[in-house]
């Protein structure tokens, strides 16, 4: 264990330097979401590929229907039917002088046709007033043909989506670093995308420690608690971009620590335990791991060590298994736990995603308070707050203890109190990080 004070820079640093992108692989696209593109995405085909219908009409020349009005409507011959996903009108046929074809939306716009007329603005081929919709060609087959009286002109290109309006080939699609969410999804898919060549989901295996733990639903004995940091960090890993598993709460027995962390070891890019590694009689992380690092597993081992911060002045770092796979121990206090892990555990997470940006989003506000925040002297204080971005303010949530959860579902952002800070009067200004 170290005996100097780490400063929680030093601390981040030390694992983002030890922890690094993960190796790319290509993936499926339902697969690949929420995973970092690795190369760039060039589109190859156009989108939309073909000039098409952007609304359920008539394909129709400008000059047919320059002037048309209700009491004056052009009636155009319906020379055929063009659907969605259809080839269009044969390819001897035109949209010639007085012709119009019907059309329905995604479908490609006819030779000669120069706009759509919406059949809204027609009578549909039924000889009547305006129309509201078209009936279903099983229904009505002769509305592909006959006549259509059009109410109104447009100008070229009305209701056209041209091809290419959205990208063209050669075009950047995606640059490598985003994230594949749904709407990038989407596109890749209609530029006929299959796979991608990402960065996968980093695993975390989350565990939790102590025999008093209970899972919940289960009946409290004396001296008993609910388990609920394995809950609230594997959710908190999962927002961050990981796919997550929950391990239960192991009791305080040091070999069977051991033996459940490295049954994990083969489904876990990083580990994260949680309690156990304070100077207590019974911190069990401490017994179980501070020897990990031995001649059969070189470049590997945990180094326990405290930091200038409150809460969480007691962290674990550094490396188990054959394959060095990180371990960051956390404390068992909740809120603890929580800061730690915005602290520490998510930049690692992003680090092995390969994101750039690492970190929650830090802004200054002034304190809203009655009277002035204490801080220990030498630490950097993390406390619970509920962030106003209109009046750009501050409002601590409960108090400064560690084990007070409540407070912390009630937040939405982490007050900083800097190492040289003792007292914050109401008005001042300071770091806020925001947590959602």
């Amino acid at each position: 264990m170290s005996s100097a004070i780490w400063s929680v820079d030093e601390h981040l640093d030390d694992i983002l330097a030890t922890v690094g992108p993960l190796e790319p692989i290509e993936l499926q696209l339902p697969d690949a979401q929420g995973c970092v593109l690795v190369r760039d995405v060039v589109v190859e085909v156009a989108l939309p590929p073909f000039d098409n219908s952007s609304m359920d009409g008539y394909a129709v020349r400008i000059a047919d229907v320059e002037g048309a009005s209700e009491e004056f409507p052009a009636v155009l011959t319906v020379i055929g039917d063009i659907a969605a996903g259809s080839a269009g009108l044969a390819d001897d046929q035109v949209v010639g002088p007085g012709q119009a074809a019907r059309i329905m939306t995604g479908a490609p716009l006819p030779a000669g046709a120069e706009a759509v007329i919406p059949v809204e603005w027609t009578d549909g081929g039924a000889g009547e007033g305006p129309a509201v919709t078209m009936r279903a060609h099983s229904d009505a087959p002769e509305g592909a043909t006959g006549e259509v009286r059009v109410h109104r002109s447009v100008e070229a290109g009305a209701h056209v989506r041209e091809r290419g309006s959205d990208v063209r080939p050669g075009d950047l699609a995606l640059r490598a670093g985003s994230i594949v969410g749904p709407p990038q999804i989407g596109l890749l898919a209609a530029i006929g995308c299959s796979t991608v060549v990402v960065r996968p989901r980093p695993r975390v295996v989350v565990l939790s420690t102590g025999s008093e733990l209970v899972q919940p639903g289960e009946e409290l004995t004396g001296g008993q608690i609910y388990d609920s940091n394995s809950y609230a960090l594997t959710a908190a890993a999962r927002d961050a971009g990981a796919i997550a598993y929950r391990v239960g709460a192991v009791t305080d027995d040091a070999e069977t620590l051991r033996a459940t962390i490295e049954d994990q070891l083969i489904r876990a890019d990083i580990i994260v335990t949680t309690g156990g590694v304070s100077v207590g009689a019974y911190d069990v992380v401490k017994e179980a791991l501070s020897s990990v690092g031995d001649e059969d597993e070189p470049g590997s081992g945990i180094d326990f060590r405290k930091l200038a911060m409150q809460p969480g002045k007691p962290q674990g770092f550094g490396s188990i298994g054959p394959d060095h796979t990180p371990l960051l121990a956390l404390p068992g206090n909740p809120v603890s736990s929580y800061v730690s892990f915005e602290l520490f555990v998510r930049p690692a997470i992003r680090a092995l995603m390969g994101l750039e940006d690492l970190h929650r989003p830090t802004v200054r506000a002034v304190l809203s308070v009655d009277k002035a925040l204490t801080s220990p002297a030498g630490r950097r204080q993390f406390l619970r707050g509920t962030y106003d971005e209109g009046a750009g303010t501050v409002t601590p949530v409960g108090g400064s203890g560690s084990h007070l959860i409540a407070a912390l579902a009630q937040a939405d952002a982490l007050i900083v109190l800097p190492e040289d800070v003792t007292s914050a009067e109401p008005g001042t200004e300071t770091d806020v990080i925001l947590l959602r």
